[in-house]
């Protein structure tokens, strides 16, 4: 059996877009029939929320599509790039964070944007907005992104996956 694969979504604080993204992503896995190769999980640039669930407009965004989450808020630590594959930034603030916190270069090639994977996303476009502190809407638009990014993702990492098999 080929190894596991580890995916990390990461965002600032854990409970609003990484957690999002955590949910429709691991469905997307399941859905392509991965589940058993694919692991995703969601962590915070910052600590602030550290234990607590996710916002509850994310999980209301999340139940009304029909995504299952059980989200618990973490901070992502340098020393999780060994045991990660690919860690997904929602936004070029986190990107620059999570690389100047890689240990090493290849860690460092780790990070991606999510918007980097929907193949409609123009090159002005890369983020995926903070809905924190607006209405509920943002969330919606912040799922919508995320679905757009996911089919493209889910193929790379297949790709990435024949490839290290070859």
């Amino acid at each position: 059996m080929p190894a596991m694969y580890r995916v990390c979504f990461v965002c600032t604080g854990n409970i609003c877009r990484s957690p999002i993204a955590e949910a429709v992503f691991r469905a997307h896995v399941v859905a392509g029939g991965l589940d058993t190769l694919v692991e995703v999980d969601s962590a915070g640039t910052g600590g602030w929320h550290e234990g607590d669930g996710a916002d509850p407009r994310t999980v209301a965004v999340l139940e009304a599509a029909g995504y299952e989450q059980d989200h618990r808020a973490r901070r992502f630590r340098s020393s999780w790039f060994a045991g990660l594959d690919l860690v997904i930034a929602l936004d070029a603030g986190h990107l620059a964070d999570l690389r100047a916190l890689a240990p090493t270069a290849q860690d460092a090639a780790k990070v991606r944007l999510l918007r980097s994977y929907d193949p409609a996303a123009t090159a002005a476009e890369t983020d995926v907005p903070d809905p924190y502190y607006g209405p509920i809407s943002g969330f919606e638009e912040c799922l919508e992104l995320v679905e757009a990014a996911s089919p493209g993702l889910l193929d790379a990492i297949r790709k990435a996956m024949k490839e290290h098999t070859a």
